[in-house]
């Protein structure tokens, strides 16, 4: 089977993608797969790297490559893949099927699902509206307030309103949650990226206005005192939630870097939480990914309140890390999904899909 797997990418979390493609591209089965590693620079440039190297994708190295060949994916079916342009030639390759392993904007969003379903290629994962709508926090929340799951109360703020009367944004954001401290998050910015933590009025509008920089639509959430749970979900039209994972970041709160790149924060599989609590996250995490109308993948996090032990979901991300230290494959990998095969079952996942 010719697999491309595509990593790098323009956003912010370019180097995690890396990372995590680093994983894949060490687990997968080379007897059952003819590899082409696709990476994009964060200036949107593409080469295929035919070494195709882990440790100079995970060090960023690979872009240094004095063999990779520059390389264009074809929205034209009769191609069917990627178009390799050598110095003397262009070389088709037709795909049997694409691994995204692009964290963030022009990865997770939709727009690369999008030229996949023109080109009429089978990839991994979500698809173009599950992936749009999820990327977008504030379409999310509207389509998980429909589902009857638990959330944190919010407050959308638009840019435009901000540049007109940034004062009067800031008071309509603490009058509409009532308390400090609340979180501040660009609507589409992926994991933890321009996230603030704000205990007044004056930090409220400091991270509105850095998050407006990343973005022009910015959440402004009531804060959730509780501990963060993470569960893996796969399937597509009937879907299996795993365990319960639990995160104890060594930092204030699981920030960008708590989340990818600091080995300290603890991992617990199965969370410090009771049965029923896990049950909760589990059938939660079922219905958030059925109401987005995911399929192949997602990791749904979900908070629980220190105070009552409510259930209160967070977020929900595509295109999870599957980096060394990710929660994803550690949590199937608990099942008994070992990595290799959880990276086999989601392709068989993204051709059943395809070919329905």
């Amino acid at each position: 089977m010719k697999l491309a797997v595509l990593f790098g990418g323009i956003s912010s979390e370019h180097d995690i993608s890396c990372l995590s493609a680093a994983s894949i591209l060490r687990n997968l089965d080379k007897n059952k797969y003819e590899i082409y590693a696709v990476g994009i620079t964060q200036e949107g440039k593409w080469f295929y790297c035919p070494t195709c190297d882990p440790d100079r994708i995970e060090n960023g190295s690979w872009e240094r490559m004095a063999d990779k060949v520059p390389a264009v994916l074809s929205p034209d079916r009769g191609v069917h893949g990627l178009m390799l342009l050598h110095e003397d030639k262009a070389e088709t390759v037709r795909l049997d099927c694409v691994f995204l392993v692009l964290h963030g904007v022009g990865g997770e969003d939709g727009t690369m699902q999008g030229l996949l379903e023109l080109a009429g290629i089978p990839y991994v994962g979500c698809g173009v509206a599950a992936s749009a709508n999820s990327m977008d926090k504030s379409i999310t929340k509207a389509i998980v307030e429909t589902a009857g799951v638990r959330q944190a109360r919010y407050f959308l703020a638009l840019r435009q309103d901000f540049e007109r009367g940034a004062e009067g944004v800031v008071r309509a954001a603490a009058e509409a949650l009532g308390s400090f401290p609340v979180f501040v998050k660009p609507c589409s910015q992926g994991s933890s990226v321009g996230v603030a933590k704000a205990g007044d009025m004056l930090e409220l509008a400091a991270g509105l206005t850095e998050a407006f920089k990343l973005d022009s639509k910015v959440l402004v959430e009531e804060f959730i005192d509780g501990h963060e749970v993470e569960c893996a979900v796969l399937g597509n039209q009937r879907p299996v939630a795993s365990t319960v994972g639990e995160i104890a970041p060594t930092q204030a709160f699981y920030t960008f870097d708590a989340k990818y790149k600091d080995e300290s924060s603890k991992l617990y599989i199965p969370a410090h939480i009771t049965e029923t609590q896990m049950e909760t996250v589990r059938q939660n995490a079922l219905r958030v990914y059925a109401a987005l109308g995911c399929r192949g993948l997602s990791r749904v996090d979900f908070f629980v309140t220190h105070e009552d032990g409510e259930v209160v979901f967070n977020e929900l991300n595509s295109i999870p890390g599957f980096t060394s230290i990710s929660m994803y494959p550690k949590l199937f990998d608990y099942e008994g999904l070992h990595y290799p095969d959880l990276l086999d079952r989601l392709i068989e996942l993204a051709l059943e899909e395809h070919h329905g």
